[in-house]
């Protein structure tokens, strides 16, 4: 990807407020380009779900500029946000444990003007093919790993041009995360940009070609990821290495 193609998301000096008055992000600036993965790792606290949940309109940011392809996305509702081609699968999956594989799916494309569906759901089952054989039972039915695979098929019914992804491995088993990783790659060789938070910084690093290190709502390094694997702090905070 080269350094002189346009960022498709551009946070510049984002602040924000979390819970009881919490600064969660202080000035936060960070760019996206289109067709990139993007790692955004930190500790717990750090204030990495807050600048997910700003960039999706879930949370008003308190101040700064967040552009989505040169758009401003402040004061936007979420289903806006979504329309405009910018999916949220959220830390902890957040599926409707009382809805189907079919009914969660069809959730996920509850913006789209289309009215028929047949090529996304068919793709989604492409991706995840237990989904596939599972259609019909109910998502709190699914184990950890099929309800990350069925939060992720919600999040792509949207067709989004930037898929944000917020610890996806979180509490899942090693072949589990695996898979997902494998899924992330194939989507965007497909052509979908993604923001990637993820505890697992390893993981991270080497799925993304880019990375920010936030730390108490600051970005405190930018750089290639191939640098920041071979970087002795990141080592020793973030990689348990010494």
């Amino acid at each position: 990807m080269s350094a002189d193609a346009p960022a498709m998301l551009a946070l510049d000096g984002v602040h924000a407020v979390y819970g009881k008055k919490i600064r969660a992000l202080k000035g936060v600036s960070l760019e996206v380009r289109a067709g990139e993965v993007v790692a955004l790792i930190g500790n717990n606290g750090a204030g990495k779900t807050t600048m997910m949940k700003t960039i999706a309109g879930l949370l008003k940011p308190e101040k700064g500029n967040i552009l989505f392809q040169g758009r401003d996305l402040a004061g936007l509702p979420p289903h806006r946000i979504m329309r405009m081609g910018l999916s949220l699968v959220p830390e902890g999956r957040h599926i409707f444990p009382r809805l189907s594989v079919m009914e969660n799916l069809e959730m996920g494309a509850f913006s789209r003007a289309e009215k028929d569906l047949s090529r996304e759901y068919e793709h989604v089952f492409h991706l995840f093919p237990v989904l596939g054989k599972r259609r019909a039972q109910l998502g709190g039915t699914l184990s950890g790993g099929e309800q990350q695979m069925l939060a992720m098929g919600r999040a792509l019914m949207a067709a989004p041009k930037l898929l944000m992804l917020d610890e996806p491995s979180m509490g899942l088993a090693p072949v589990v995360v695996d898979k997902i990783f494998e899924i992330i790659e194939l989507i965007n060789k497909e052509g979908v940009t993604v923001l990637l938070v993820e505890q697992n910084a390893k993981r991270a690093l080497r799925a993304a070609s880019r990375a920010y290190v936030l730390e108490t709502g600051e970005i405190v390094a930018a750089r290639d990821t191939a640098a920041l694997l071979k970087d002795a702090a990141v080592q020793k905070a973030y990689l348990g290495l010494n």
